[in-house]
């Protein structure tokens, strides 16, 4: 009996992905639990195993970005064919892939580079419909049916399928919908020009360019021989993120100068102890999340977060933590950090740490965060103003503690000093709400006996 393998949802906000690699070929005989082919995220390549045994027919090629529980292949038996419903999968996206972007946007329907929507087995719909659905690419929860009983028929399709002449996504669709866009003036990066979602979200973080604006100039031809790093995988998600936010957030910098003499004396006393007793090393930036995540608590503006044009308090407080890998900038969350002891958040800072570093995090790893700490200190970097990390509302970025003159207690003395720059969306944080959050998080690194009131 055919078992149909579906792009699987690997985390809570997962909604499509992608393939990275099929492990096996197109005809292969496979067994069940195998590892199978691998999927990319937005910022996690996951392997997924094969749910069942038999000859791999595979209905969505390498690259191909498409919505989660979406069929891309099948596990036959011996000489069964693909049922009506998966077929023509396959032929399609190998049409589309070897066909330039220009001859693909005159492709005839059966050639469409969309991709291939799910489609529930509970929509009234005649064969026919559901075949001309799949090589166009057309949703049938979104066709009104014109049959008898409300049944989809093949002419509903291609009426609906002229309509959607511009190549996106469904999750494109909806998005540019919500938005007010005209998806015909949207330039597609995906396939044969589709359009995605990260099109969308481009083009609505584009500021309105006033008709009497002057012209910009050409960017100068990249010279002959440079080197060139191809803008994918976890650096498109960056590429892509970073300039959603800078084109977003009203953002505001603020810079505090702390003495961190008492925090470091403080590490010093529980990694001697902590290594004894628990068998973990404290860190900085452990002790940091301990007093971010209180003085999140206090100040709950900060733990904020802007959907629906409404500013909402988030009920956790959940801290991510910059970490630099081999594949790009990734932020591991410690989830309820306000309710976690110094030692599981070491431990579980390790652990997140590491996953990341390997390449093998976990999707749930990296979101749900409701604020973020960026440490580039041990770089010997001073202050930076950090990028928010949206749909969070700030950033707390953190420079080197080093020794050096200061005033204490009306003396010059040599004291531990660093300099912390709190990043914050001014559409929802003003500025002294978010001064008094910075200014109580430096009293408790100059006073970290406050954590325990």
């Amino acid at each position: 009996m055919a078992t149909e393998i579906f792009m699987p949802k690997l985390g809570m906000s997962m909604t499509e992905g992608s393939i990275v690699r099929w492990m096996r070929k197109d005809g292969d005989t496979i067994s069940k639990g195998e590892p199978l082919f691998e999927v990319q995220t937005d910022k996690v390549v996951i392997e997924a195993e094969s749910p069942g045994a038999g000859v791999l027919k595979i209905l969505t090629g390498e690259g191909i970005v498409v919505p989660v529980f979406t069929t891309i292949g099948w596990v036959l038996a011996p000489g069964e064919k693909v049922p009506e419903a998966g077929a023509g999968a396959l032929e399609v996206e190998q049409a589309v892939s070897a066909k330039p972007p220009e001859e693909v946007a005159k492709a005839a329907p059966g050639e469409s580079a969309m991709a291939v929507s799910t489609v529930p087995g509970r929509i009234p719909a005649s064969p026919a419909a559901k075949r001309i659905a799949r090589e166009v690419g057309v949703d049938l929860t979104a066709v009104k049916g014109t049959g008898p009983g409300g049944r989809i028929v093949a002419n509903d399709v291609e009426a609906f399928a002229e309509a959607m002449r511009v190549k996106a996504s469904p999750v494109a669709r909806r998005m540019a919908q919500e938005a007010g866009l005209d998806l015909s003036k949207v330039t597609g990066t995906g396939p044969g020009g589709r359009i995605t979602k990260e099109d969308v979200e481009r083009e609505a973080a584009k500021p309105a360019v006033a008709a009497s604006a002057p012209t910009i100039a050409p960017v100068p031809a990249v010279p002959v021989g440079a080197e060139t790093i191809p803008v994918a995988g976890i650096r498109k998600v960056i590429f892509e993120r970073m300039a959603y936010s800078s084109n977003t957030v009203a953002r505001v910098t603020e810079f505090v100068e702390v003495d961190a003499t008492d925090l470091v004396a403080l590490r010093t006393q529980l990694k001697a102890e902590l290594q004894k007793t628990e068998d973990v090393a404290v860190g900085y930036n452990d002790l940091l999340i301990m007093i971010v995540a209180k003085a999140l608590h206090e100040h709950p503006l900060v733990n904020s977060t802007i959907a629906d044009r409404e500013i909402k308090l988030l009920p956790q407080i959940n801290i991510g933590l910059a970490v630099d890998t081999e594949r790009g900038l990734l932020v591991p969350v410690i989830r309820d950090a306000d309710r976690k002891s110094l030692v599981e958040i070491v431990r579980e800072v390790r652990a997140l740490a590491s996953r990341a570093v390997a390449g093998a995090s976990l999707p749930d790893d990296l979101t749900g965060g409701t604020f973020t700490i960026t440490n580039l200190g041990m770089y010997e970097i001073d202050g930076f103003t950090p990028i928010v990390n949206l749909p969070e509302s700030a950033i707390l970025g953190v420079g080197r503690i080093q020794a050096k003159p200061a005033v204490y207690e009306g003396q010059i003395a040599i004291r531990q000093m660093m300099i912390l720059s709190l990043s914050f969306d001014h559409r929802s944080i003003d500025g002294a709400p978010a001064a008094r959050f910075l200014q109580r998080v430096k009293h408790l690194i100059e006073k970290p006996y406050l954590l325990l009131m």
